[in-house]
């Protein structure tokens, strides 16, 4: 599984200079919880991971994020692929407007990843990893939109996985869900870092707590500390960091 570096990232929405000098390395198979206040830049950053930033022509980026030492920001890089390699979970779930099936089987045949009886394993697999199987078996014709808000997320889960990516990002992945649900998704991504390298934004911080083995603390566009998840909440270095929790945890 691949590390992620971060060096010298900085960007800029127009004039706004969002994100400025980020240099992170982020540990394979493991989870990096990304916090911090409201407009700080952590979605800003998690979507540099995947280069989704790109579709917004007033967004300018400079610097590098390596993938396991390939720049995604590179010259002649193909962006669909590195799109393919980085999944996101973002915080609604959209299913799309198909068949169960064929919201998993989306991304295998438009990449050529599998057809025939190799995909009905792929999307079989897929939907086990995010445990949605056992539910869904007898009805995989049906519209992904029948499902519950909770069943779509963990579909949602599973039609990324299903392209077999090395990085998966979440952003806000369990704010749009009940405590039931959300805690599901959880119990998922505590299981699904032995094979992946994990990003997630959370603005909760017991949730982090819960499960990050890495943080990042992020203020006004910049890093203000990283560091392992243990030593972070028990001994934050910085002052920001320390006023932060104190607010947050209560």
């Amino acid at each position: 599984m691949p590390d992620i570096t971060i060096r010298n990232l900085n960007i800029w929405y127009g004039s706004t200079h969002a994100l400025r000098n980020i240099n992170l390395e982020l540990p394979d198979r493991q989870i990096t919880a990304i916090i911090g206040p409201s407009g700080c830049g952590k979605s800003t950053l998690l979507k540099s991971i995947n280069r989704l930033l790109d579709l917004n022509d007033q967004v300018r980026i400079t610097g590098q994020i390596l993938i396991d030492d390939y720049d995604i920001y590179g010259k002649n890089v193909d962006v669909t692929e590195v799109r393919t390699q980085v999944g996101m979970l973002a915080q609604k779930p959209f299913p799309l407007p198909l068949s169960i099936y064929d919201n998993v089987a989306y991304g295998p045949r438009i990449h050529g990843l599998a057809r025939g009886k190799d995909l009905n394993q792929l999307v079989t697999e897929s939907l086990k990893a995010a445990r949605l199987w056992d539910e869904v078996a007898h009805r995989l014709k049906e519209s992904a939109h029948k499902l519950s808000v909770g069943q779509q997320q963990r579909l949602c889960l599973a039609r990324a996985l299903a392209v077999q990516p090395a990085v998966l990002l979440c952003d806000e992945s369990t704010a749009s869900l009940d405590p039931l649900a959300a805690r599901g998704i959880e119990e998922l991504l505590n299981t699904l870092r032995q094979h992946y390298t994990l990003v997630m934004v959370t603005h909760d911080i017991d949730q982090a707590h819960r499960l990050a083995d890495y943080v990042v603390f992020m203020w006004l566009g910049e890093v203000a500390e990283h560091g392992p998840a243990p030593q972070f909440f028990q001994q934050p270095q910085h002052s920001l960091s320390r006023a932060y929790l104190a607010r947050e945890i209560g």
